[in-house]
């Protein structure tokens, strides 16, 4: 088998997925189609050769309906010959896509492979697929007769499952801000992030939704977001503890890596940053909705002969702070390798870009530490989840 490096990841700043967010203008083909432009030429890459490009994408209609990898690509005026296609994991979407591109390399079917992730949800808002729909079906009903868990209300029995307090829940997520508006101070994200402009303009350059000036006690005022009486019964034992402080943002983004065999990254005179130790992907309780992380980081260790204290950098997503926070109880390592640089509370969660978002500011950050390996981890939807581990080089 080949081994798959990583020989450059970028991603864009995350805009506030509302109307009135500074990337609420650009279509998203474009947002992604910037980032292609600048991975094909920063690395002196001959478009032509690239064996495919895959794309994470949640919300597949709309703007974003059109494959929205291929039309970003042509879009940047990047060579006609080039593949692309979307996948649709969820949350993990580009996680996934990162998966496939790699393993394609590893099997020998590819040499070099673009794969990352769009979402503008200000412009194609979630559940815009859905049209008021429901999307399980009869034979769903027949073996869940309640339906699935909605994910807040996942979040919430996480937090009662495992003893998380509203306190916990709002604690971690003001360090969510304060560590990601350290890191944007620091300089640390300049690396990975390319600003995004409009004709000569840069429309944004920093990441929009981190709020440096978050306290304990504004998000401690916020209302719970999930409950209302005919659910309040259903769930006695929750505290009915998330909000939208605690709870990941909506936001507008875009990640793209290029990813290559080693050998192919040699032959072309590129400087390979990292190779994949493991990757796992699972299914768990789709009414727990959100504990598969913990199974397939106990999975990808094991596959990857290591333990969680050899690891110098976590990226658990913040889809909602309970999340991590469950994770953290599980596996007890230093809260400080936890999303050192803030995570989706702070940074957003532009769905079909957050796994390539995580990986791009998990590589800069082993970069910039010194720190070996690094293991990414994705809650999503339906009780799935993607872990991968990667080792810098």
């Amino acid at each position: 088998m080949k081994t798959a490096v990583i020989v450059d990841a970028i991603r864009t700043p995350t805009g506030r997925g509302k109307t009135g967010g500074a990337l609420t203008g650009l279509h998203p083909t474009d947002l992604l189609g910037q980032l292609f432009k600048t991975l094909v030429a920063r690395n002196q890459l001959d478009s032509a050769t690239v064996d495919d490009v895959i794309i994470g994408c949640v919300s597949q209609v709309g703007e974003q309906s059109g494959s929205p990898g291929r039309l970003a690509w042509l879009g940047a005026g990047l060579a006609e010959q080039v593949p692309a296609t979307v996948v649709d994991r969820r949350c993990g979407s580009s996680q996934q896509a990162v998966h496939f591109a790699a393993q394609g390399i590893a099997a020998g079917a590819y040499d070099i492979v673009v794969a990352g992730g769009v979402e503008s949800m200000s412009r194609v808002p979630m559940f815009s697929a859905r049209i008021d729909q429901d999307p399980l079906g009869s034979m769903v009903y027949g073996r869940y007769p309640d339906g699935l868990t909605t994910q807040g209300i996942a979040a919430e029995r996480i937090a009662a499952k495992w003893g998380i307090s509203r306190e916990e829940l709002d604690v971690f997520s003001v360090e969510s801000h304060h560590r990601a508006s350290a890191a944007q101070r620091s300089g640390a994200f300049d690396t990975e992030i390319i600003p995004v402009t409009s004709g000569n303009a840069t429309l944004l350059g920093l990441d929009e939704t981190i709020r440096a000036d978050t306290t304990f006690e504004r998000l401690a005022a916020l209302q719970p977001s999930f409950v209302d009486e005919g659910v309040r019964g259903r769930y006695p034992q929750i505290n009915w503890s998330v909000t939208a402080g605690n709870s990941s943002q909506l936001a507008d983004g875009a990640s793209a890596l290029l990813l290559m065999s080693e050998q192919t990254a040699q032959r072309l005179g590129l400087k390979p940053r990292a190779r994949f130790v493991s990757f796992d992907v699972i299914g768990d309780d789709p009414l727990m909705m959100l504990t598969a992380p913990i199974t397939s980081t106990r999975r990808a260790l094991e596959k990857a002969g290591l333990r969680a204290q050899d690891i110098d950098h976590f990226e658990v997503n913040e889809a909602f702070a309970s999340v991590p926070l469950a994770w953290m109880r599980e596996f007890k390592v230093d809260p400080r390798r936890v999303n050192p640089r803030g995570g989706a509370i702070a940074l957003g969660h532009p769905l079909g870009a957050s796994g390539g978002r995580l990986m791009t500011t998990m590589l800069h950050a082993l970069e910039q530490t010194g720190g070996r390996y690094g293991l990414q981890t994705m809650c999503e939807a339906g009780g799935l989840a993607n872990t991968t581990i990667i080792e810098r080089l």
